[in-house]
């Protein structure tokens, strides 16, 4: 969920039925720990597996069948019939980029490709303008033909959707429900670091996570502390991929706006939200706004954020209002 990101705030006995299961999915690990029979958890590891199964059967881009991927290289004009996932994540992507002036498009594929960060394959080196100019032409979430009612996407031609930046997050939702729908009530659910926390230990205490910080060797001394109880969190930061070349790092983080990552101060923002897809989506927005409109942006809408700024060679935190108060709840 974050630089080393994060740990579990103790470890139950087996006496006191948590248990741990985990798996491989979305070019990453899952794990779950929950408060289940132990005689059922080969049907509970195989449904969790299931369900983040068919999250990248509908929007992985690395998957040349996906649903996601037929619909980017479909021709223009194509109306394609969306599955309930894919049509719950593009309905929410594109009110972020609403709500966002663009600071969030999940069209922003081209250019992610571009800089290296997609399934074309890394690079060494800058794209040049011209190149720049002609991937960010494919871009603008206002492109996508979406009819929320009909649950279609129409291919403008050369649209190309990245839900990278959401879909994990919305995996952790998914098995969370699926949980619920099979009355277990007490779980954490990680996925790529993103996580998301509901009900209690059989001791009475909750699901807490340490968040640290990039420069953080002490373990969790100094580090927010949070329950999640009903809460999940997500980051985005430069930290994760990036490449250098003639001295300067290039993160993955890529402002559709300008069509080139990001260069301000920000190392990494978490967010905490009641769900999960949202969270995801909300780092990567205030990840490309920045330290200052992303603080702005956060707290005009009430967001839990926790910022975390490259100070020289350290580092500096900023949390919300929103942030301290979970902060002080756990």
């Amino acid at each position: 969920m974050s630089w080393s990101g994060t740990s579990w705030g103790g470890s139950a006995p087996a006496a006191r039925a948590v248990h741990a299961l985990a798996g491989h999915s979305m070019g990453t690990q899952w794990s779950v720990k929950l408060v289940a029979d132990a005689a059922a958890l080969p049907e509970l590891e195989r449904g969790i597996q299931a369900c983040l199964d068919e999250v990248v059967a509908q929007m992985s881009t690395w998957e040349a069948d996906s649903d996601l991927s037929r619909y980017n290289r479909a021709e223009a004009g194509t109306v394609q019939t969306l599955p309930d996932g894919f049509h719950a994540v593009l309905d929410a992507a594109l009110k972020l980029a609403a709500d966002s002036g663009g600071a969030y498009d999940p069209t922003i594929g081209p250019l992610v490709n571009l800089w290296g960060f997609g399934p074309d394959g890394a690079r060494e080196s800058a794209p040049s303008d011209a190149q720049i100019a002609q991937a960010q032409a494919r871009v603008g979430w206002q492109r996508v033909g979406f009819d929320p009612h009909a649950r279609t996407a129409t291919q403008a031609g050369g649209s190309y959707l990245d839900f990278s930046s959401i879909a994990k997050g919305y995996g952790v939702d998914r098995v969370a429900q699926w949980l619920g729908e099979r009355g277990i009530d007490a779980f954490l659910v990680e996925v790529g670091g993103e996580l998301y926390g509901r009900g209690r230990k059989p001791d009475g205490s909750a699901w807490r996570i340490a968040v640290e910080r990039p420069d953080d060797d002490a373990g969790d001394e100094g580090a927010a502390v949070l329950a999640l109880d009903g809460f999940a969190i997500a980051t985005s930061g430069d930290y994760r991929r990036y490449f250098d070349h003639d001295g300067r790092r290039y993160s993955h983080t890529v402002d559709p706006r300008s069509g080139r990552p990001v260069t301000h101060a920000l190392a990494s923002v978490s967010v905490l939200h009641p769900q999960c897809m949202q969270a995801d989506g909300l780092a990567t927005v205030l990840a490309v706004l920045g330290p200052q409109a992303g603080m702005a942006y956060a707290n005009r809408r009430q967001l839990a954020a926790m910022f975390v700024l490259h100070d020289g060679d350290g580092f500096l935190t900023r949390m919300t209002p929103a942030f301290i108060a979970r902060q002080r709840a756990a």
